[in-house]
């Protein structure tokens, strides 16, 4: 139990992201529990909040999930999604705000209230992944260019492949039976946890290609998509991985032995 409760806090602090917005939204329910004389808006804004929060990382919660929804594991931070945060967060500021009958005061609390958002999240425009439109997906051309070189057809199961960074934050945008081991989450938060597909594909500046697979298969890559500038210690394909295709500057090697488990689950796949 004290595992899933692990994968439930970590979860929870993916979703999260900036641990900041967690606290706020925290206080702000807390501070309607209190100052809230509506009952209703009490309840919805305030009490269900937390409540969410608590059942989601209870592991009784994510256990009936998963077995509830196929490949539960990997959407069970939806749950998430029923918490109206912004909703809860920007009503708790409002009441707090004309709480203050001096407009002086006022003015100060909305300073403060629009300083403590903004610190709790960046800038879009200022995003290294924010580009001209080249498509009518509004995403980078090689990124759809990469995906339907690996991406499933009509009526076969979804699958799984590891990505380069620049890649991670758009791929499920464009196809959404493609997925990964980890996501733009990765790249972007603020939080210190473990991923041994990232330790073993991003970290290192020369990747070591047996921690590599090791990591991949137990996660059930089918695909590795690779630099073609990417340092490896040794080739992809000595290691029995087969190389699909290369587009652009991206390698995409396929691995039989991870292709052989998904045959003996029932899933069938034809690696191109």
């Amino acid at each position: 139990m004290y595992g899933i409760f692990m994968e439930c806090w970590v979860s929870l602090k993916l979703y999260f992201g900036n641990p900041i917005l967690p606290i706020i939204l925290l206080a702000s329910a807390i501070y309607l529990i209190i100052f809230e004389k509506d009952v209703r808006k009490k309840i919805i804004l305030g009490v269900l909040p937390i409540v969410i929060l608590a059942g989601f990382l209870l592991p009784i919660t994510k256990i009936v999930y998963v077995a509830a929804f196929d490949d539960g594991s990997d959407t069970y931070y939806r749950i998430l999604w029923l918490i109206p945060m912004y909703m809860v967060i920007g009503y708790a500021a409002c009441k707090l705000i004309f709480s203050f009958e001096n407009k002086i005061k006022q003015r100060v609390a909305l300073v403060v209230a629009l300083v403590v958002v903004m610190i709790s999240g960046s800038l879009v425009y200022l995003n290294q992944y924010m580009s001209v439109a080249e498509n009518m997906y509004h995403i980078p051309q090689y990124v759809i260019d990469v995906c339907d070189v690996i991406a499933p057809k009509d009526g076969e199961q979804r699958i799984r492949a590891v990505f380069p960074s620049e890649l991670v934050h758009f791929v499920r945008q464009y196809d959404t039976d493609i997925l990964m081991p980890y996501g733009r989450e990765m790249l972007a938060t603020q939080w210190d946890y473990y991923n041994a597909v990232y330790d073993a594909y991003e970290k290192p500046e020369v990747i070591n290609a047996e921690a590599l697979l090791e990591a991949t298969r137990q996660s059930k890559c089918l695909y590795i998509v690779l630099r073609t500038d990417r340092k490896v210690d040794v080739n992809l394909v000595t290691m029995g991985l087969k190389l699909v295709d290369t587009v652009g500057d991206y390698m995409i090697y396929s691995d039989p032995e991870v292709q052989k488990w998904y045959d003996e689950q029932g899933v069938y796949m034809v690696i191109p």
